[in-house]
């Protein structure tokens, strides 16, 4: 890897790969080379490309074997479709069996519409592998920082992750910016207003409530020192704040099983309970208040460095179910 300044944000599948693993270290499986394209986007006349949107491999990392993959936000914004999923589903599969740990790099707007239910079942079998992989000792780590952010059912699988690493410019979302303003109208969600997007969606946002775990800058290098971090804790237990280049206040991280499930259920609905009434719930800054912030106003404009040490104090505990 390079140790100039690459932006996450601006980079592509196999750039982001290039810049996590050990050079020369990675070999792809099911690549260009195979022409596994859709089935299903040449009904639509839209151009098929030859990996489908995703590239998933085997690498290194500082010498130790992991298997990776990385969506590609800019081929109909990383969206799932059949072949897209079956490669993921496949990656997961086989770190089961060689209990080797997997990362994967979130790009994607959700299920393709073309392929809606091939969309749709490839996103349960991706989650049902993802879980069986965490029960048989697995790391998954999740990387989030692209141009298409991580929506729909990614949000979904980005959601059973061992750990979600994010930048300011990542999203996490089930239900994107313009399906709210679609269904609920402009007056509930503007998706225009980019401001609002990011602060509702974004990694500051995310981080402060739970919904992810280390929070880097738009820098490769920044995204593989957390990676290396995540894939240092122990599959089973670990301190997260030990581990953390930017610390977030977390604490022992147990494994996953049905104790863990339930006391993160507990704790959602607690989320529900303390924040669901708030007079700006559709906004971020109300909440951020209510977290104990002075100067919730403030926060857009931070940097990094800053508001992970703001984080460490005012972050939402996690039962750690990812």
């Amino acid at each position: 890897m390079s140790n100039l300044h690459q932006s996450w944000y601006e980079a592509g599948a196999r750039e982001r790969i290039a810049a996590l693993v050990d050079t020369g270290s990675f070999t792809e499986y099911v690549g260009p080379e195979r022409r596994e394209t859709s089935p299903h986007l040449g009904i639509f006349d839209l151009p098929a490309q030859f990996d489908d949107g995703i590239v998933v491999g085997a690498a290194t990392v500082d010498g130790t074997p992991i298997l990776i993959a990385a969506q590609e936000g800019r081929f109909m914004g990383g969206a799932f479709g059949e072949v897209h999923g079956a490669k993921l589903t496949g990656l997961l599969r086989a770190a089961k069996a060689l209990n080797r740990d997997v990362v994967i790099a979130f790009d994607t707007g959700g299920v393709r519409l073309q392929e809606a239910n091939a969309g749709e079942i490839a996103i349960a079998e991706i989650m049902r592998a993802v879980t069986e992989a965490r029960i048989a000792g697995v790391r998954v780590v999740g990387l989030i920082g692209g141009r298409a952010g991580c929506y729909g059912g990614g949000g979904l699988i980005a959601g059973c992750c061992s750990t979600l690493i994010i930048s300011e410019q990542g999203r996490i979302s089930v239900t994107g910016p313009e399906v709210i303003e679609t269904n609920k109208g402009v007056e509930e969600f503007d998706s225009r207003d980019r401001a609002l997007v990011w602060r509702t969606m974004g990694g500051k946002h995310r981080t402060l409530i739970g919904g992810a775990d280390l929070f880097v800058d738009d820098d490769a290098a920044a995204f593989r020192a957390a990676m290396l971090a995540a894939l240092g804790r122990p599959a089973k237990a670990g301190s997260v704040r030990d581990a953390s280049p930017l610390p977030v206040g977390r604490g022992e991280r147990p494994g996953l099983d049905l104790a863990t499930l339930d006391a993160e259920q507990d704790r959602l609905e607690r989320r529900i309970a303390r924040f669901g009434d708030a007079a700006d719930a559709a906004d971020a800054t109300d909440i951020w208040r209510m977290l104990g912030i002075d100067d919730p106003q403030a926060i857009p404009d931070m940097p990094s460095a800053a508001f992970a040490t703001l984080a460490a104090q005012y972050r939402e505990s996690a039962d750690d179910a990812r």
